[in-house]
Protein backbone atom coordinates (compact mmCIF):
# COMPACT_ATOMS: atom_id res chain seq x y z
CA UNK A 1 0.00 0.00 0.00
CA UNK A 2 2.79 2.29 1.01
CA UNK A 3 4.34 1.58 -2.40
CA UNK A 4 1.53 2.00 -4.68
CA UNK A 5 0.50 5.60 -2.59
CA UNK A 6 3.96 6.83 -3.26
CA UNK A 7 3.57 6.19 -6.76
CA UNK A 8 0.74 8.04 -7.22
CA UNK A 9 1.20 10.97 -5.50
CA UNK A 10 4.77 11.07 -7.07
CA UNK A 11 2.97 11.48 -10.48
CA UNK A 12 0.46 13.81 -9.34
CA UNK A 13 2.46 16.36 -7.74
CA UNK A 14 5.97 15.81 -9.25
CA UNK A 15 7.07 18.32 -12.50
CA UNK A 16 6.08 16.70 -15.95
CA UNK A 17 8.51 14.12 -16.83
CA UNK A 18 10.02 15.11 -20.27
CA UNK A 19 8.23 13.55 -23.32
CA UNK A 20 5.17 13.29 -21.40
CA UNK A 21 2.09 15.05 -21.16
CA UNK A 22 0.02 15.99 -18.42
CA UNK A 23 -3.07 13.50 -18.58
CA UNK A 24 -0.06 10.62 -19.89
CA UNK A 25 2.04 11.13 -16.84
CA UNK A 26 -1.66 10.45 -14.44
CA UNK A 27 -2.90 7.92 -16.22
CA UNK A 28 0.51 6.12 -16.29
CA UNK A 29 0.67 6.69 -12.13
CA UNK A 30 -2.97 5.04 -11.96
CA UNK A 31 -1.76 2.45 -14.18
CA UNK A 32 1.28 1.39 -12.05
CA UNK A 33 -0.32 1.66 -8.61
CA UNK A 34 -2.95 -0.12 -10.04
CA UNK A 35 -0.64 -2.85 -10.97
CA UNK A 36 1.02 -2.61 -7.31
CA UNK A 37 -2.59 -3.42 -5.63
CA UNK A 38 -2.90 -6.31 -8.10
CA UNK A 39 -0.06 -8.16 -7.45
CA UNK A 40 0.50 -7.52 -3.85
CA UNK A 41 -3.16 -7.64 -3.50
CA UNK A 42 -3.24 -5.48 0.35
CA UNK A 43 -6.72 -5.17 -0.66
CA UNK A 44 -9.20 -7.45 -2.72
CA UNK A 45 -9.02 -6.89 -6.71
CA UNK A 46 -12.74 -5.49 -7.00
CA UNK A 47 -11.64 -2.86 -4.75
CA UNK A 48 -8.46 -2.14 -5.90
CA UNK A 49 -10.08 -2.44 -9.29
CA UNK A 50 -13.00 0.38 -8.82
CA UNK A 51 -10.43 2.55 -6.79
CA UNK A 52 -8.62 2.63 -10.07
CA UNK A 53 -11.96 3.78 -11.92
CA UNK A 54 -12.45 6.09 -9.46
CA UNK A 55 -9.01 8.23 -9.67
CA UNK A 56 -9.46 7.87 -13.46
CA UNK A 57 -12.01 10.34 -12.93
CA UNK A 58 -11.14 11.97 -10.51
CA UNK A 59 -7.68 13.22 -11.20
CA UNK A 60 -9.41 14.24 -14.72
CA UNK A 61 -8.01 11.99 -17.28
CA UNK A 62 -11.70 10.95 -18.41
CA UNK A 63 -14.17 13.43 -18.40
CA UNK A 64 -17.17 11.62 -16.91
CA UNK A 65 -17.46 8.35 -14.95
CA UNK A 66 -18.86 6.84 -17.42
CA UNK A 67 -15.67 7.14 -19.63
CA UNK A 68 -13.62 5.64 -16.69
CA UNK A 69 -15.98 2.89 -16.26
CA UNK A 70 -15.98 2.00 -20.32
CA UNK A 71 -14.22 -1.47 -19.86
CA UNK A 72 -17.35 -2.90 -18.59
CA UNK A 73 -19.09 -2.45 -21.90
CA UNK A 74 -16.55 -4.77 -23.55
CA UNK A 75 -18.15 -8.02 -23.97
CA UNK A 76 -15.59 -9.91 -22.85
CA UNK A 77 -16.82 -9.12 -19.14
CA UNK A 78 -20.48 -10.73 -19.33
CA UNK A 79 -18.87 -13.49 -22.23
CA UNK A 80 -16.56 -14.54 -19.24
CA UNK A 81 -19.21 -14.31 -16.10
CA UNK A 82 -21.73 -16.50 -18.44
CA UNK A 83 -18.82 -19.16 -18.99
CA UNK A 84 -18.07 -19.28 -15.48
CA UNK A 85 -22.01 -20.04 -14.53
CA UNK A 86 -22.01 -22.88 -17.22
CA UNK A 87 -18.98 -23.88 -15.95
CA UNK A 88 -19.78 -24.62 -12.43
CA UNK A 89 -23.33 -26.30 -13.59
CA UNK A 90 -21.12 -29.22 -14.61
CA UNK A 91 -19.42 -29.76 -10.91
CA UNK A 92 -22.62 -28.47 -9.23
CA UNK A 93 -25.08 -31.57 -10.99
CA UNK A 94 -22.03 -34.04 -10.38
CA UNK A 95 -21.34 -34.18 -14.02
CA UNK A 96 -17.32 -33.78 -13.48
CA UNK A 97 -17.66 -36.58 -10.60
CA UNK A 98 -19.24 -38.71 -12.99
CA UNK A 99 -15.97 -37.99 -16.08
CA UNK A 100 -13.62 -38.73 -13.21
CA UNK A 101 -15.05 -42.29 -12.93
CA UNK A 102 -14.38 -42.67 -16.17
CA UNK A 103 -10.37 -42.57 -15.68
CA UNK A 104 -10.42 -45.63 -13.76
CA UNK A 105 -11.38 -49.52 -14.31
CA UNK A 106 -10.46 -52.52 -11.71
CA UNK A 107 -7.53 -53.53 -13.97
CA UNK A 108 -6.10 -50.04 -13.87
CA UNK A 109 -2.37 -49.41 -13.26
CA UNK A 110 -1.03 -46.97 -11.47
CA UNK A 111 0.62 -45.40 -15.08
CA UNK A 112 -2.75 -46.07 -17.23
CA UNK A 113 -4.09 -43.66 -14.53
CA UNK A 114 -2.40 -40.50 -14.35
CA UNK A 115 -2.51 -41.28 -18.50
CA UNK A 116 -6.33 -41.62 -17.90
CA UNK A 117 -6.05 -38.31 -15.48
CA UNK A 118 -4.54 -36.30 -18.51
CA UNK A 119 -6.60 -37.41 -21.29
CA UNK A 120 -9.47 -36.70 -19.14
CA UNK A 121 -8.80 -32.99 -18.27
CA UNK A 122 -7.87 -32.40 -21.64
CA UNK A 123 -11.33 -33.57 -22.44
CA UNK A 124 -13.28 -32.01 -19.70
CA UNK A 125 -11.50 -28.88 -20.77
CA UNK A 126 -14.04 -28.47 -23.53
CA UNK A 127 -17.26 -28.53 -21.83
CA UNK A 128 -15.74 -27.42 -18.65
CA UNK A 129 -13.91 -24.29 -18.78
CA UNK A 130 -12.21 -23.65 -15.89
CA UNK A 131 -8.76 -24.98 -15.01
CA UNK A 132 -9.50 -24.22 -11.31
CA UNK A 133 -12.58 -26.38 -11.18
CA UNK A 134 -10.99 -29.13 -13.09
CA UNK A 135 -8.30 -29.30 -10.20
CA UNK A 136 -10.84 -29.18 -7.31
CA UNK A 137 -12.69 -31.82 -9.32
CA UNK A 138 -9.91 -34.50 -9.44
CA UNK A 139 -7.78 -33.39 -6.42
CA UNK A 140 -9.99 -35.84 -3.83
CA UNK A 141 -9.67 -38.58 -7.05
CA UNK A 142 -5.65 -38.83 -6.94
CA UNK A 143 -5.61 -38.86 -3.03
CA UNK A 144 -8.58 -41.78 -2.91
CA UNK A 145 -6.76 -43.78 -6.30
CA UNK A 146 -3.25 -43.32 -4.19
CA UNK A 147 -5.37 -44.79 -1.74
CA UNK A 148 -6.74 -47.87 -3.83
CA UNK A 149 -3.14 -48.31 -5.22
CA UNK A 150 -1.89 -48.69 -1.54
CA UNK A 151 0.92 -46.11 -2.57
CA UNK A 152 0.65 -43.54 0.33
CA UNK A 153 0.41 -39.33 0.08
CA UNK A 154 3.96 -38.44 -1.70
CA UNK A 155 4.46 -40.83 -4.27
CA UNK A 156 5.83 -40.91 -7.40
CA UNK A 157 2.15 -41.06 -8.77
CA UNK A 158 0.43 -38.52 -6.43
CA UNK A 159 3.75 -36.08 -7.13
CA UNK A 160 2.98 -37.05 -11.19
CA UNK A 161 -0.80 -36.56 -10.90
CA UNK A 162 -0.02 -32.69 -9.09
CA UNK A 163 1.88 -31.97 -11.51
CA UNK A 164 -0.44 -32.79 -14.63
CA UNK A 165 -3.38 -31.15 -12.18
CA UNK A 166 -1.76 -27.69 -11.58
CA UNK A 167 0.67 -26.97 -14.31
CA UNK A 168 -0.54 -28.74 -17.26
CA UNK A 169 -4.17 -28.93 -16.92
CA UNK A 170 -4.08 -24.97 -17.33
CA UNK A 171 -2.88 -25.53 -20.46
CA UNK A 172 -5.61 -27.53 -21.66
CA UNK A 173 -8.06 -24.26 -21.29
CA UNK A 174 -6.23 -22.61 -24.33
CA UNK A 175 -7.54 -25.08 -27.07
CA UNK A 176 -10.87 -23.22 -27.12
CA UNK A 177 -12.19 -20.12 -27.03
CA UNK A 178 -14.19 -20.52 -24.52
CA UNK A 179 -12.06 -23.01 -22.90
CA UNK A 180 -10.89 -20.38 -19.97
CA UNK A 181 -10.26 -16.91 -18.55
CA UNK A 182 -7.16 -16.92 -20.79
CA UNK A 183 -8.24 -17.54 -24.26
CA UNK A 184 -11.33 -15.44 -24.00
CA UNK A 185 -9.43 -12.30 -23.16
CA UNK A 186 -7.06 -12.86 -25.75
CA UNK A 187 -9.51 -13.42 -28.05
CA UNK A 188 -11.24 -9.85 -27.29
CA UNK A 189 -8.32 -8.06 -27.50
CA UNK A 190 -7.72 -10.05 -30.79
CA UNK A 191 -10.96 -8.90 -31.90
CA UNK A 192 -10.58 -5.70 -30.76
CA UNK A 193 -7.20 -4.27 -31.68
CA UNK A 194 -6.09 -7.32 -34.79
CA UNK A 195 -9.03 -9.12 -36.58
CA UNK A 196 -12.07 -10.40 -36.44
CA UNK A 197 -11.76 -14.57 -35.16
CA UNK A 198 -14.27 -17.12 -34.49
CA UNK A 199 -14.96 -20.00 -32.35
CA UNK A 200 -14.11 -22.36 -35.10
CA UNK A 201 -11.09 -20.17 -36.01
CA UNK A 202 -9.38 -20.32 -32.94
CA UNK A 203 -9.99 -24.28 -32.39
CA UNK A 204 -8.27 -24.67 -36.19
CA UNK A 205 -5.53 -22.63 -35.17
CA UNK A 206 -5.06 -23.77 -31.53
CA UNK A 207 -5.82 -27.05 -31.25
CA UNK A 208 -2.73 -28.72 -33.00
CA UNK A 209 0.04 -26.82 -31.09
CA UNK A 210 -2.04 -26.82 -27.85
CA UNK A 211 -2.57 -30.75 -27.69
CA UNK A 212 1.09 -31.06 -28.58
CA UNK A 213 2.32 -28.58 -25.87
CA UNK A 214 -0.05 -30.27 -23.88
CA UNK A 215 1.70 -33.89 -24.42
CA UNK A 216 4.75 -33.02 -24.02
CA UNK A 217 3.82 -32.10 -20.86
CA UNK A 218 1.98 -34.78 -19.90
CA UNK A 219 4.45 -36.93 -20.60
CA UNK A 220 7.54 -35.20 -18.79
CA UNK A 221 4.96 -35.40 -15.49
CA UNK A 222 4.94 -38.95 -16.06
CA UNK A 223 8.35 -39.66 -16.10
CA UNK A 224 9.85 -36.74 -14.18
CA UNK A 225 8.62 -39.37 -11.32
CA UNK A 226 8.56 -43.05 -12.85
CA UNK A 227 5.27 -45.19 -11.61
CA UNK A 228 4.47 -48.63 -11.17
CA UNK A 229 2.78 -49.89 -14.25
CA UNK A 230 1.87 -53.85 -13.16
CA UNK A 231 -0.10 -53.34 -9.93
CA UNK A 232 -3.75 -53.10 -10.05
CA UNK A 233 -6.57 -52.05 -8.26
CA UNK A 234 -7.85 -55.66 -8.36
CA UNK A 235 -4.88 -56.71 -7.05
CA UNK A 236 -5.10 -54.00 -3.46
CA UNK A 237 -6.06 -54.92 0.04
CA UNK A 238 -7.48 -51.47 0.26
CA UNK A 239 -11.14 -51.04 -0.09
CA UNK A 240 -13.30 -47.96 -0.93
CA UNK A 241 -16.10 -46.04 -1.80
CA UNK A 242 -13.80 -45.27 -4.99
CA UNK A 243 -13.32 -48.76 -5.71
CA UNK A 244 -17.36 -49.47 -5.17
CA UNK A 245 -17.66 -46.64 -7.82
CA UNK A 246 -15.41 -48.33 -10.22
CA UNK A 247 -17.23 -51.65 -10.31
CA UNK A 248 -20.66 -49.69 -10.27
CA UNK A 249 -19.25 -47.63 -13.43
CA UNK A 250 -18.11 -50.70 -14.98
CA UNK A 251 -21.57 -52.37 -15.07
CA UNK A 252 -23.00 -48.90 -15.79
CA UNK A 253 -25.30 -49.29 -12.36
CA UNK A 254 -25.58 -45.36 -12.20
CA UNK A 255 -28.41 -43.73 -14.15
CA UNK A 256 -28.09 -40.30 -15.23
CA UNK A 257 -29.88 -37.69 -13.18
CA UNK A 258 -32.62 -35.35 -14.70
CA UNK A 259 -30.41 -32.06 -14.02
CA UNK A 260 -26.99 -33.96 -15.18
CA UNK A 261 -28.79 -35.06 -18.38
CA UNK A 262 -30.18 -31.15 -19.06
CA UNK A 263 -26.77 -29.93 -18.06
CA UNK A 264 -25.14 -32.50 -20.80
CA UNK A 265 -27.80 -31.39 -23.52
CA UNK A 266 -27.48 -27.90 -23.03
CA UNK A 267 -23.52 -27.97 -22.84
CA UNK A 268 -23.90 -29.67 -26.02
CA UNK A 269 -26.25 -27.48 -27.59
CA UNK A 270 -24.05 -24.63 -27.23
CA UNK A 271 -20.48 -25.69 -28.34
CA UNK A 272 -22.82 -26.78 -31.54
CA UNK A 273 -24.53 -23.31 -31.48
CA UNK A 274 -20.89 -21.66 -31.21
CA UNK A 275 -19.37 -24.21 -34.12
CA UNK A 276 -22.55 -23.07 -36.47
CA UNK A 277 -22.55 -19.45 -35.50
CA UNK A 278 -18.99 -19.42 -36.79
CA UNK A 279 -19.91 -19.97 -39.86
CA UNK A 280 -23.16 -18.14 -40.29
CA UNK A 281 -22.04 -15.27 -37.93
CA UNK A 282 -23.99 -15.82 -34.45
CA UNK A 283 -21.71 -13.85 -31.59
CA UNK A 284 -20.62 -16.49 -29.69
CA UNK A 285 -21.78 -15.33 -26.42
CA UNK A 286 -25.56 -15.60 -27.61
CA UNK A 287 -25.61 -19.36 -27.89
CA UNK A 288 -23.85 -19.05 -24.06
CA UNK A 289 -26.70 -16.30 -22.89
CA UNK A 290 -29.54 -18.77 -24.15
CA UNK A 291 -28.07 -21.19 -22.50
CA UNK A 292 -27.66 -19.12 -19.09
CA UNK A 293 -31.40 -18.51 -19.47
CA UNK A 294 -32.15 -22.45 -20.24
CA UNK A 295 -30.58 -23.19 -17.15
CA UNK A 296 -32.44 -20.67 -14.50
CA UNK A 297 -36.17 -21.41 -16.05
CA UNK A 298 -38.33 -22.02 -12.86
CA UNK A 299 -38.36 -25.55 -13.59
CA UNK A 300 -35.16 -26.04 -13.99
CA UNK A 301 -32.67 -23.59 -11.47
CA UNK A 302 -29.52 -24.97 -12.02
CA UNK A 303 -28.49 -22.13 -11.85
CA UNK A 304 -29.85 -20.10 -8.88
CA UNK A 305 -29.53 -16.84 -7.51
CA UNK A 306 -26.80 -18.49 -5.18
CA UNK A 307 -24.93 -19.16 -7.51
CA UNK A 308 -24.49 -15.74 -8.93
CA UNK A 309 -23.70 -14.54 -5.21
CA UNK A 310 -21.25 -17.33 -4.85
CA UNK A 311 -18.93 -16.33 -8.04
CA UNK A 312 -15.52 -14.98 -7.51
CA UNK A 313 -15.79 -11.40 -8.83
CA UNK A 314 -12.43 -10.07 -8.52
CA UNK A 315 -11.26 -11.53 -12.58
CA UNK A 316 -14.08 -9.27 -13.64
CA UNK A 317 -13.65 -6.55 -12.14
CA UNK A 318 -9.83 -6.74 -13.18
CA UNK A 319 -10.92 -7.26 -16.70
CA UNK A 320 -12.97 -4.19 -16.87
CA UNK A 321 -11.02 -2.04 -14.88
CA UNK A 322 -7.82 -3.08 -16.90
CA UNK A 323 -9.38 -2.02 -20.49
CA UNK A 324 -10.69 1.07 -18.66
CA UNK A 325 -7.13 1.42 -18.30
CA UNK A 326 -5.76 0.78 -21.36
CA UNK A 327 -8.82 2.87 -23.28
CA UNK A 328 -7.95 6.20 -21.60
CA UNK A 329 -3.69 5.02 -22.23
CA UNK A 330 -4.68 4.99 -26.26
CA UNK A 331 -6.68 8.09 -26.28
CA UNK A 332 -3.92 10.12 -24.43
CA UNK A 333 -0.88 8.68 -26.56
CA UNK A 334 0.07 6.79 -23.58
CA UNK A 335 0.53 3.71 -24.97
CA UNK A 336 2.51 4.75 -28.27
CA UNK A 337 4.55 6.76 -25.86
CA UNK A 338 5.75 4.00 -23.59
CA UNK A 339 6.52 1.39 -26.87
CA UNK A 340 8.10 4.37 -28.00
CA UNK A 341 10.20 5.06 -25.27
CA UNK A 342 11.21 0.61 -24.84
CA UNK A 343 12.08 0.86 -28.64
CA UNK A 344 14.86 3.18 -27.95
CA UNK A 345 16.05 2.02 -24.57
CA UNK A 346 15.97 -1.82 -26.62
CA UNK A 347 18.12 -1.95 -29.77
CA UNK A 348 15.17 -2.90 -32.25
CA UNK A 349 16.08 -1.91 -35.20
CA UNK A 350 19.51 -4.04 -35.35
CA UNK A 351 17.54 -7.12 -34.24
CA UNK A 352 16.53 -9.31 -36.51
CA UNK A 353 12.47 -10.71 -36.47
CA UNK A 354 12.88 -13.61 -33.85
CA UNK A 355 15.37 -11.95 -32.12
CA UNK A 356 12.94 -8.72 -31.40
CA UNK A 357 10.15 -11.76 -30.67
CA UNK A 358 12.34 -13.61 -28.10
CA UNK A 359 12.68 -10.15 -26.53
CA UNK A 360 8.93 -9.40 -26.53
CA UNK A 361 8.39 -13.21 -25.02
CA UNK A 362 11.14 -12.28 -21.88
CA UNK A 363 9.05 -9.02 -21.61
CA UNK A 364 5.68 -11.06 -20.77
CA UNK A 365 7.39 -13.84 -18.69
CA UNK A 366 8.71 -11.18 -16.79
CA UNK A 367 5.53 -9.32 -16.31
CA UNK A 368 3.70 -12.73 -16.20
CA UNK A 369 5.90 -13.65 -13.27
CA UNK A 370 4.25 -10.70 -11.24
CA UNK A 371 0.64 -12.17 -11.49
CA UNK A 372 -1.51 -14.57 -9.69
CA UNK A 373 -3.10 -15.52 -12.49
CA UNK A 374 -2.40 -15.46 -16.77
CA UNK A 375 -5.81 -14.03 -17.05
CA UNK A 376 -4.52 -10.98 -15.01
CA UNK A 377 -1.01 -11.35 -16.69
CA UNK A 378 -2.72 -11.25 -20.25
CA UNK A 379 -4.57 -8.82 -19.65
CA UNK A 380 -2.27 -6.16 -19.12
CA UNK A 381 0.70 -7.76 -20.89
CA UNK A 382 -0.94 -8.45 -24.21
CA UNK A 383 -2.40 -5.01 -25.44
CA UNK A 384 1.40 -3.76 -24.96
CA UNK A 385 2.50 -6.19 -26.78
CA UNK A 386 0.70 -6.21 -29.89
CA UNK A 387 1.44 -2.61 -29.91
CA UNK A 388 5.03 -3.25 -30.26
CA UNK A 389 3.91 -5.60 -32.99
CA UNK A 390 2.35 -2.94 -34.88
CA UNK A 391 5.78 -0.74 -34.70
CA UNK A 392 8.01 -3.34 -35.25
CA UNK A 393 6.15 -5.01 -38.50
CA UNK A 394 5.68 -8.26 -36.64
CA UNK A 395 2.23 -10.64 -37.48
CA UNK A 396 0.18 -9.79 -34.26
CA UNK A 397 -1.76 -12.24 -34.87
CA UNK A 398 0.65 -14.98 -34.00
CA UNK A 399 2.38 -12.79 -31.63
CA UNK A 400 -1.12 -12.80 -30.19
CA UNK A 401 -1.51 -16.46 -29.76
CA UNK A 402 2.14 -16.81 -28.64
CA UNK A 403 1.97 -14.72 -26.16
CA UNK A 404 -1.26 -16.50 -24.92
CA UNK A 405 1.02 -19.89 -24.74
CA UNK A 406 4.08 -18.49 -23.35
CA UNK A 407 1.85 -17.34 -20.28
CA UNK A 408 -0.42 -19.88 -20.09
CA UNK A 409 2.52 -22.39 -20.20
CA UNK A 410 4.96 -20.31 -17.55
CA UNK A 411 4.51 -20.87 -13.69
CA UNK A 412 7.80 -20.24 -11.66
CA UNK A 413 5.67 -19.82 -8.02
CA UNK A 414 2.54 -21.33 -6.86
CA UNK A 415 1.10 -18.64 -6.41
CA UNK A 416 1.48 -17.65 -10.07
CA UNK A 417 -1.45 -20.12 -11.10
CA UNK A 418 -4.42 -21.16 -8.75
CA UNK A 419 -4.65 -24.60 -9.96
CA UNK A 420 -0.70 -24.86 -9.31
CA UNK A 421 -1.79 -23.44 -5.83
CA UNK A 422 -4.07 -25.71 -5.57
CA UNK A 423 -2.00 -28.79 -6.51
CA UNK A 424 0.77 -27.16 -4.32
CA UNK A 425 -1.23 -26.65 -1.09
CA UNK A 426 -2.99 -29.83 -1.48
CA UNK A 427 -0.04 -31.89 -2.62
CA UNK A 428 3.01 -33.08 -2.61
CA UNK A 429 4.79 -30.36 -4.42
CA UNK A 430 7.63 -28.20 -3.49
CA UNK A 431 8.49 -24.61 -4.24
CA UNK A 432 11.46 -26.47 -6.34
CA UNK A 433 9.45 -28.72 -7.54
CA UNK A 434 6.90 -26.38 -8.79
CA UNK A 435 9.88 -24.09 -9.83
CA UNK A 436 11.45 -26.49 -12.28
CA UNK A 437 8.37 -28.32 -13.79
CA UNK A 438 7.20 -24.48 -14.43
CA UNK A 439 10.60 -24.17 -16.68
CA UNK A 440 9.96 -27.62 -18.09
CA UNK A 441 6.45 -26.47 -19.69
CA UNK A 442 7.86 -23.17 -20.45
CA UNK A 443 10.83 -24.52 -22.47
CA UNK A 444 8.08 -26.86 -24.31
CA UNK A 445 5.93 -23.96 -25.27
CA UNK A 446 9.26 -22.23 -26.91
CA UNK A 447 9.22 -24.85 -28.60
CA UNK A 448 5.82 -25.19 -29.72
CA UNK A 449 5.50 -21.78 -30.62
CA UNK A 450 7.89 -21.38 -33.33
CA UNK A 451 6.75 -24.96 -35.25
CA UNK A 452 3.26 -23.35 -34.99
CA UNK A 453 5.04 -19.45 -36.27
CA UNK A 454 7.18 -21.19 -39.23
CA UNK A 455 4.86 -23.91 -40.52
CA UNK A 456 1.36 -24.93 -38.77
CA UNK A 457 -0.16 -21.19 -38.69
CA UNK A 458 1.05 -20.43 -42.64
CA UNK A 459 -0.11 -23.15 -43.61
CA UNK A 460 -3.84 -22.80 -41.95
CA UNK A 461 -3.59 -19.47 -43.79
CA UNK A 462 -3.13 -20.63 -47.06
CA UNK A 463 -6.10 -22.49 -46.80
CA UNK A 464 -8.85 -20.92 -45.13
Amino acid sequence: MIIATLVLISGVLLPTAPGLEPDMQLVLSIFVFTIVLWIAKPVPFTVSSILAMGLLFALGTTDSFDQAVSGFASELVFFLFLLILLGNTISKTGLDERAARRMLSTQSTPFQSIRSLSTNLFALSFFMPSAVARAVTFIPLVHRISDVYDLGRKSNFEKSSFFILGHVNPIASMALMTGGGMAIITSEIIRSSVRPITWVEWAIYMIPPVMLLYAFSAFSAARLYPVNNSKTISDSKATSDLSQSVTDNENESQPWTKDEQIVAWVMGGTVLAWVVGSFIGIPAIIPAIFAVVILSLPRIQVITAEDVQSMSWGILFVIGAMFSILEVMETTGTLDFIVQSATDLIPFGMMTLWQSVAVLFAIAIVMRSLFSTASAAITVVLPIVIEFGSVLGINQFYLSLSILTIIGSTTFLPFNTTSVLLSFDRGPLSIRDVFIFGCVTMIYAFVVVPLAWLFYWPFIDSVL
